[in-house]
């Protein structure tokens, strides 16, 4: 009877043990290219560049069944140069993302740490061709109301009938002011079949432990793609107000610091074409400013991504942004900041 008795205890311990899975991937990817730059200040400047086409990384994720359609899950995302094997995201160890959390197939995700913001994966996972790289990643001129938010904690709906939802806030943790510095966004989303569509909105406290009374930056935003199987068309529309709502990236790069835009609309039209075992792509961007000193920009980009395999590309692109009224906008790339209003990127991405 006792050996019975073992023997079912064993086999219990084994059920749960089998049912209790864990798991972790390693991955990431290294990106090359040269970069040729024109238009500032400083004159020409060519750069052999990490995170061009995507940032380079190394991405470790985890999760362990909680049973019941529930785990709990980790994600840590370091980015580093390839060209100079230095951290990316100002030497922060996992600067790209830092989260844990639990998702519930029921219930939705909730994850807390260092995330992407519901605005910046709207534009770089819908609204822009260039999937928010190359020489026509659309930060160079559609207002960036910041990629990643510290102190956070998001939560994103099941997707039901393809519509979906996600808020985030994040703590500014500035003692004795419980705004100064926060930051919050939503979005609500839709994706079935061919169509892909977003609606956000994004909100920052511009106020620190120092300066006060600096308002807020407030960012609303449509965007969209359709799939025609010929082409694959893009497009986003954006509504920026206050202090830091259009920052730019490189302020310097014409000899002077010109204003920041305070009120501002974007748009973005683009398209990709599978040509030849890749893809062309296209895009452009214009920005109008609202405010006093009316600086307009408008940035036309053209890229072809050719595919070696499943997990390594080929990329060649070209920007080049008219800046109106002393407007100092820079072709930028994923990671870089640009020199100039004018580059041309030729280089490789390899997946891993």
């Amino acid at each position: 009877m006792k050996t019975s008795l073992y023997a079912l205890a064993a086999l219990a311990a084994l059920s749960n043990s089998a049912a209790a899975q864990s798991g972790i991937t390693i991955s990431g990817m290294v990106d090359m290219g040269l970069v040729r730059e024109w238009g500032g200040s400083a004159g020409p400047a060519t750069k052999i560049s990490s995170g061009v086409e995507n940032g380079s990384r190394i991405i470790f994720k985890g999760y362990e069944d909680l049973g019941d359609g529930n785990s709990a899950i980790f994600h840590l995302e370091s980015g580093f140069q390839s060209d100079t094997g230095a951290l990316g995201q100002g030497g922060l160890l996992f600067g790209r993302q830092a989260y844990a959390g639990l998702a519930s197939q029921r219930l939705g995700t909730l994850t807390l740490g260092r995330q992407y913001t519901p605005n910046y994966l709207i534009m770089a996972g819908v609204a822009d061709p260039f999937a928010a790289g190359l020489a026509g990643v659309f930060s160079s001129v559609f207002a960036n109301s910041g990629a990643r938010v510290n102190n956070s904690v998001k939560y994103v709906t099941p997707r039901m009938n393809g519509v979906f939802a996600e808020v985030l806030y994040g703590a500014g943790e500035v003692a004795g002011d419980g705004n100064a510095g926060s930051a919050a966004g939503a979005a609500l989303g839709y994706s079935q079949g061919k169509l892909n569509a977003r609606l956000g909105y994004a909100w920052r406290d511009n106020d620190t432990a120092t300066l006060k009374n600096r308002g807020s930056a407030r960012n609303a935003l449509f965007a969209f793609n359709y799939d025609f199987t010929v082409v694959k068309v893009f497009f986003a529309y954006g509504v920026n107000r206050g202090l830091n709502s259009a920052q730019l990236p490189n302020a310097n790069a014409y000899g002077d610091a010109p204003p920041l835009s305070i009120a501002s609309n974007d748009i973005l039209l683009g398209a990709t074409i599978p040509f030849k075992g890749g893809r062309i792509i296209a895009t452009a961007v214009r920005k109008d400013d609202r405010s006093a000193n009316n600086q307009d920009a408008s940035l036309l980009a053209l890229g072809y991504a050719y595919n070696l395999s499943k997990r390594t590309d080929l990329y060649i692109a070209y920007g080049h942004i008219d800046n109106r009224n002393g407007a100092g906008y820079t072709v930028n790339s994923a990671i870089d900041v640009g020199s100039g209003n004018r580059a041309f990127n030729l280089g490789i991405r390899h997946l891993f």
